[in-house]
């Protein structure tokens, strides 16, 4: 007999599920019985949340949905954080998970495990959660999930299968198909209204975020044949090369970008919400679009909140692109302000490049440093002084090379287990890109123990440790709204020992130098190293070089 159980394990082969994340327990272990013989490779965290962080960072890098297997109860309450953050970002995740038996749903009996309601608990991280009845649901309910991932705005999906229906016969379920669902194509008469606007504007301009990054050849030209700036979202970074003349950055929420962004006559925003943390990261308000505003989205209610649009086409961001190329063929485009397009960029950037401060400048050198010794580096990113200063100041040449918890969501602590995630994702014509975590000393505090499931993985993950002794962001932003400090100035351990502990290589570093040899030698490991940058000692050592 074929229980739901091993079931569901051959429907995610089908579905193309290579890797699992997941810690077995009484109420899971049902879900693991076709495990061993299946072609998932399964990775074990410390901790729920690290789980749900491994599947984030792996959906980024692969475009393939992250995929959990959790316990009931506990195992809900760890992953809710990590979901929400994917959720924040639309990431594709399917949270997989156990529940008491039918009979004893909601009972209140004090059964092990026990919450009222797991799907009441995450509904707002999640895009739906479905309670799977009887093993029969099972092709449907997968299906639904697959077809959001596919075809809609991907988000978190969480399916419980009661302790009963594990071990139903499903038997008949064997011969069930995958489905596969073709996004929406564009609406021919909102492109040609696009179109149409694009072609007669003096001063266009470009606002890409991350869900557009399949777009990113398309968008590149239509932004040629406009002479229209780009701005990237943070999770779009890499779709224009960084020396691309028409980019202008991630740098929304500047004064001087958003001048450009004000004096546009007509924007074309493709695959993002215009949310604070791409578009107001400072909190000052202010952001406006007084030009004609065009929007592109998968998601039809996304496509008018924050700034409602003048023109909307819910429709796939590739292939809105491409059809807005072929649109504009057929049409004379209007003559370009002089100093519109190329110039207004370069303008830009020598503006912004001469505004950063010392601080700005020495983290920035850090992050090249980084990328000088490994140019393919994927960087993965907490909530942490270079994560900020890199989201302004730093471009890249491909996409899916760098995101972060500070958007969205915000969490603390995603940096390390969705590194992981993102090095068994992360492919490039068959071969697995280097990966680093860069994250604080407070942020590592948060998932620390993930080191060890670093190391039983075998991911030669880089995890740099920007180390300032405390939460120093927030100590700042207490000092300048008149705060005295309190409980940010936290106990830094011994992070070199506890590495080396956990079974990591580990160095400590302070010069550009010292760290160019750290990263020699890390990227050459089988396994995780920590690289620890004290930030007091690398700022002083460039005011002495």
């Amino acid at each position: 007999m074929a229980t739901c159980g091993e079931v569901l394990v051959r429907l995610l082969e089908g579905y193309g599920v290579e890797q699992v994340f997941g810690i077995p327990g009484v109420h899971t272990v049902e879900l693991y019985r076709g495990l061993a013989s299946s072609s998932i490779n399964h990775v074990t965290p410390r901790h729920e949340q690290g789980a749900g962080f491994m599947a984030d960072g792996y959906a980024r890098t692969s475009g393939k949905p992250g995929v959990c297997f959790i316990i009931t109860g506990p195992g809900m309450t760890n992953i809710t954080t990590a979901m929400g953050q994917a959720y924040a970002d639309s990431i594709p995740m399917l949270v997989i998970s156990s529940v008491q038996s039918r009979s004893q749903l909601g009972g209140g009996r004090g059964k092990l495990h026990e919450l009222p309601s797991q799907g009441a608990l995450i509904a707002g991280v999640a895009a739906f959660s479905h309670t799977l009845m009887s093993a029969a649901e099972l092709p449907s309910v997968l299906g639904r999930a697959f077809a959001l991932f596919q075809a809609g705005r991907p988000r978190p999906v969480h399916i419980e299968i009661p302790l009963d229906v594990l071990v139903e016969n499903a038997d008949d379920l064997l011969d069930s198909q995958p489905v596969s669902i073709t996004r929406a194509g564009p609406a021919p008469c909102a492109i040609k209204q696009m179109a149409t606007l694009l072609a007669s504007a003096k001063r266009p301009l470009i606002l890409a975020g991350g869900g557009a990054i399949d777009a990113a050849a398309a968008l590149t030209q239509l932004a040629e044949k406009l002479d229209a700036p780009v701005a990237l979202t943070i999770n779009a970074k890499g779709m224009l090369p960084s020396s691309h003349p028409l980019l202008i950055g991630s740098t929304q929420s500047l004064d001087p970008t958003r001048e450009i962004i004000e004096g546009a006559d007509a924007v074309l925003a493709i695959g993002t919400e215009l949310a604070e943390t791409d578009y107001d990261i400072t909190f000052q308000g202010h952001f406006k679009i007084p030009g004609t505003l065009l929007r592109i989205d998968i998601d039809p209610d996304q496509t008018v909140r924050n700034f409602p649009p003048k023109v909307a086409l819910v429709s796939d961001s590739k292939m809105a692109a491409e059809a807005l190329l072929a649109a504009l063929d057929e049409h004379d485009l209007a003559e370009r302000e002089a100093d519109w397009g190329r110039k207004r960029a370069a303008a830009l950037k020598a503006t912004l490049h001469a505004s950063w401060d010392e601080a700005t400048r020495g983290q920035t050198l850090f992050l090249q440093t980084v990328l000088e010794i490994l140019p393919e580096l994927v960087i993965v990113g907490d909530s942490t002084q270079p994560v900020y200063t890199g989201n302004l100041t730093l471009d890249l040449d491909k996409p899916r090379r760098w995101f972060n918890s500070s958007t969205g969501y915000g969490t603390l602590g995603y940096a390390l287990p969705a590194a992981i995630g993102a090095w068994l994702g992360s492919q490039d014509a068959g071969e697995r890109n280097p990966v680093a975590c860069l994250i604080g000393d407070g942020g590592l505090q948060f998932t620390l123990s993930e080191l060890a499931s670093a190391v039983e993985a075998r991911t030669p993950i880089i995890v740099l440790l920007w180390n300032n002794q405390g939460y120093e962001e927030i100590k700042k932003y207490m000092l300048n709204r008149a705060i005295e400090p309190v409980g940010v100035d936290i106990y830094t351990p011994d992070f070199i020992g506890v590495a080396k502990a956990l079974g990591c290589a580990a160095a400590a570093v302070s010069g550009v130098e010292q760290l160019k040899a750290a990263l020699n030698s890390a990227k050459d490991r089988q396994g995780p190293s920590v690289i620890e940058i004290d930030q007091r000692g690398w700022m002083n050592g460039l005011k002495a070089s």
